[in-house]
């Protein structure tokens, strides 16, 4: 036999894929990347909403540290400093390095800079009297680096 071999499920041969020509779909795709850019514009917007300025995760980070430090939680106040400040100190030298007199309120904040970072001065006022100055800086997020006392 010298025709094709065996029995075709088919007479004629298979149906081309694509029947008619091509549409440009520039429409689509301009609407994709704008999609795209109005959902980076929405998340930028949305982050300092959603965690707070820099001040306000700075008073927070400050008042975890302290009440962890008076608590005894040197794992947690240790957790919370600055690279700089752990190079610094021990854990068991931070009670003695920033903890006040009686229990310690966050009481204000303000921005300031220092070598061209933004830094933060938290307030802090001690039960037993008296006031200190925790400075926090943005290491990977907030992170206490630095106490003087004030006045």
């Amino acid at each position: 036999m010298t025709g094709a071999p065996g029995p075709f499920l088919y007479d004629e041969g298979p149906a081309p894929l694509h029947t008619g020509t091509g549409r440009r779909r520039r429409g689509l795709i301009a609407g994709i990347l704008g999609g795209t850019t109005v959902v980076a514009v929405a998340a930028v917007v949305a982050l300092p909403l959603i965690t707070g300025s820099q001040s306000e995760q700075s008073r927070e980070v400050t008042g975890v540290f302290v009440k962890a430090l008076a608590a005894g939680d040197t794992e947690t106040s240790y957790g919370l400093l600055c690279d700089a400040e752990r190079a610094r100190l021990k854990p068991g030298d931070l009670a003695r390095a920033y903890l006040g007199q009686g229990t310690g309120t966050v009481v204000h904040s303000s921005s300031t800079r220092r070598g061209g970072k933004p830094v933060e001065l938290v307030q802090v006022r001690w039960a037993g009297g008296g006031t200190s100055t925790v400075t926090v800086v943005s290491e990977g997020g907030a992170k206490v680096c630095g106490t003087h006392p004030d006045g």
